[in-house]
């Protein structure tokens, strides 16, 4: 069946051009594993996209509690935006699903899903990722559980979610898309997360740096290919999935572009050229077609991690709770069906390659790109627009969240039917943050469909 579809997809999705000149095709096996691009398109566009669609917009999914006020700890904040779309609108306390602000595990009575005696947003002490019929033992385990923070396993720094700084945020109401935030304070985020953070010595030249003079022949970026091929997997593999993550990221300001500012109304859609500046190969020095690869490395990636993890929303005990039984019982059914179509692909990225070599090395490797990781996701409380922090914290955990749950293999083959586990867990912030975040890149690549057609348009 995929294939059939495949046929009559791939039928309509001619490499990416530009200018009219056939530049570079997106197309083919990608590196570093054996899926193509046609498959992905296909499996995504038909499967997968119009299921996250829907998911993320069930309420367990749609609010993000979110500390948008953490100081940058790297340098002074210079240029917080002042654009009126930069900026978040926290989500009213009378709005937050009952189940999801009070954190009650007491299953679904009349005392949790009444309007009185609600525990404040503010004081909240958990978000109750998992509601079920639990015994004294296992909520005392739950609250031990949190206050033991095992950093051996968490790829983010996470916020809070007690911290009265913390507030709720309706992603639906805080769409991703270009606020007008760009130039040196945002140069300096992602040049910071490139140059010190993917394991690259200053020697090695990246092309394209804005904030590096160019270097002539130097800049075509043959020597900084030559050297990341050089690179052990391990360490390319986390130079692609931050490229692929500034690439979808980028898909999206450009997909949702401010094309005009009216009375009390803006318009937002596609902009065509924004796109071909940060992707067209002849205005990238061929750039565009490998960021646009590294989106589709990063999309297998995730794609992966959410097949390997359906086992933990698999136990009867495990709910996605906000208090509404029709609404919970809704959310975990979309979000089983979502899971079997995950397990269905049939190209998956098989991650044991990774860190496979001597047992003292491979640790060593395993926590210097965990570090690295986590450093990457504190750099996101310096982005200047708060919209843009909101959307990169929450698509930097989810990409956290997806390599925590690769990388603990064992621990989830080993998870208790009937009870929670120490040895792995997963908190509400973390799963909103992990569905979310992949349905930004499934969002990407059908996107890129959107580009294809509008580019064949101007030809």
């Amino acid at each position: 069946m995929l294939r059939g579809l495949c046929y009559l997809w791939t039928a309509s999705l001619l490499p990416i051009t530009f200018s009219g000149q056939l530049h570079s095709e997106l197309t083919g096996v990608l590196d570093d594993c054996f899926c193509d691009i046609e498959s992905i398109d296909v499996f995504n566009n038909f499967k997968i996209y119009p299921r996250i669609q829907k998911l993320t917009e069930r309420d367990y999914f749609r609010y993000y509690r979110v500390n948008l006020n953490r100081p940058c700890p790297f340098w002074a904040d210079d240029s917080h935006c002042s654009i009126k779309d930069c900026q978040v609108e926290p989500c009213p306390e009378s709005k937050i699903p009952v189940g999801i602000k009070s954190g009650n595990y007491n299953r679904y009575s009349q005392v949790a899903n009444a309007n009185t005696d609600i525990v404040d947003c503010e004081q909240a002490q958990d978000l109750g990722a998992i509601n079920s019929t639990l015994s004294n033992y296992s909520k005392e385990a739950f609250e031990d559980w949190a206050r033991h923070d095992d950093a051996q396993d968490h790829f983010c720094e996470l916020d809070d979610e007690t911290s009265p700084d913390a507030d709720y945020v309706d992603l639906l109401l805080n769409p991703e898309r270009y606020t007008g935030y760009k130039g040196p304070s945002a140069w300096r985020v992602w040049n910071s997360i490139y140059e010190e953070n993917c394991f690259k010595p200053r020697s090695v030249y990246r092309p394209l740096n804005p904030l590096v003079p160019p270097r002539g022949g130097d800049d075509d970026g043959e020597g900084f290919y030559n050297w990341l091929e050089g690179l052990c997997l391990e360490k390319r593999v986390f130079y692609r999935l931050i490229s692929g993550l500034h690439s979808s990221i980028n898909i999206h300001l450009c997909a949702e572009y401010l094309l005009a500012e009216g009375w009390g109304k803006s318009l937002w859609g596609p902009n065509v050229q924004e796109f071909r500046q940060r992707f067209d190969p002849a205005e990238t020095k061929g750039e565009g077609t490998r960021r646009l690869k590294n989106l589709y490395f990063l999309y297998l990636i995730e794609l992966r991690a959410l097949s390997k993890v359906a086992p933990y929303f698999d136990r009867a005990f495990v709910n996605l709770y906000t208090g509404d039984r029709q609404e919970d019982q809704a959310s975990k059914e979309l979000l089983l069906q979502f899971f079997n179509e995950t397990k269905a692909f049939p190209m998956h990225f098989d991650e044991k390659s990774m860190f496979a070599g001597q047992k003292i090395e491979a640790k060593t490797l395993k926590e210097e790109f965990r570090l690295h990781f986590k450093n990457i996701s504190r750099i996101m409380d310096c982005v200047g627009c708060s919209k843009c922090r909101l959307w990169g914290k929450l698509q930097t955990q989810g990409l956290g969240t997806a390599l925590k749950i690769l990388f603990s293999e064992k621990e989830i083959k080993n998870l208790p039917e009937h009870s929670p586990s120490k040895g792995f867990q997963l908190t509400r912030q973390e799963i909103v943050a992990l569905l979310n975040g992949f349905g930004r890149l499934s969002t990407s690549i059908h996107q890129l469909h959107s580009f294809r057609a509008l580019l064949k348009e101007k030809r």
